[in-house]
């Protein structure tokens, strides 16, 4: 008797957890794709945003990751993917587009979200989860009121905001733009794939299974002036294989030879679009 009580005790806590898995499998839609993206002010978005480009789609989604009362968005909710993407003050990013690239060319029971977390001046160290906070000591005060809205950890805000998606879709892919702080450095490939995979790691993803995209910074023809960067970030495919480089020919510039205009992020934006479109839906 005692034997036959612990058993259907046994199939019944199994059946239990298959109610649950269930329920949990079906809270997660396998057509909501889902991007991260990260990076320092091109990837924030420093261009002001122009009528055109608040015209949203109920398919196109956006995770805050900041509050921002004014525009009456909460941390840690879903709301139609108009800029700002980034936080309450920001400009146009190429998320905008990346993700107006993907809705106009995926099938309509595809939905797409996006999560920005990005810190304009930054270098890649910041989002390095195990050194992140030696970086911060060397940060400027201006750099500081950015990372404080994260919490002071603009990696873990990351991390934190991805893991909220995960409940809601499937992770499909990350995008990057930075370098300008880091222009010269040899070592940034390694570093990124530092962040890459400590990701992954932390999200549950299988290595090398997420891609990638990493954008050129300002080019030489635009007179950019971290142009130099672009042959390094160009090697990023030699250390991460599901790597691939978003080129920045023909996005326009503005003045300081740094950050794109307007126009610019539109284009570049669709480029890191049509790249993923070809890897996840070819």
């Amino acid at each position: 008797m005692k034997k036959t009580l612990i058993q259907f005790k046994g199939l019944l806590f199994a059946f239990f957890a298959l109610v649950l898995f269930s329920i949990e499998g079906q809270s997660q839609d396998q057509n909501f794709y889902v991007f991260l993206s990260f990076g320092q002010s091109n990837m924030e978005g420093s261009a002001r945003y122009e009528p055109q480009d608040t015209i949203g789609d109920i398919r196109f989604k956006v995770l805050q990751s900041v509050d921002c009362p004014d525009l009456n968005r909460n941390i840690g909710n879903w709301y139609q993917a108009v800029p700002p993407l980034t936080r309450c003050n920001t400009g146009l990013t190429p998320v905008d587009y990346f993700g107006r690239t993907l809705i106009a060319n995926l099938p309509d029971s595809i939905r797409v979200g996006v999560i920005n977390v990005s810190v304009g001046g930054c270098k890649i160290e910041l989002f390095d989860k195990e050194n992140y906070e030696s970086y911060i000591t060397t940060a400027p005060e201006w750099m500081l009121n950015i990372i404080n809205q994260y919490d002071g950890n603009p990696y873990g805000r990351l991390l934190e905001m991805a893991k909220l998606a995960q409940k809601d879709g499937v992770i499909k892919g990350i995008l990057l733009h930075q370098g300008e702080s880091n222009t010269g450095d040899q070592s940034w490939p390694i570093k990124v794939k530092g962040v890459y995979d400590k990701l992954l790691t932390d999200l549950g993803l299988a290595p090398d299974s997420v891609p990638l995209l990493s954008g050129e910074l300002v080019s030489e023809a635009e007179g950019g002036k971290c142009a130099s960067m672009n042959p390094i970030i160009r090697t990023l495919p030699e250390v991460i294989p599901n790597a691939h480089v978003i080129s920045s020919e023909n996005c326009e510039a503005v003045a300081d030879g740094l950050h794109f205009s307007a126009e610019g992020y539109r284009r570049l934006g669709r480029i890191y679009g049509e790249t993923m479109l070809s890897l996840i839906h070819p």
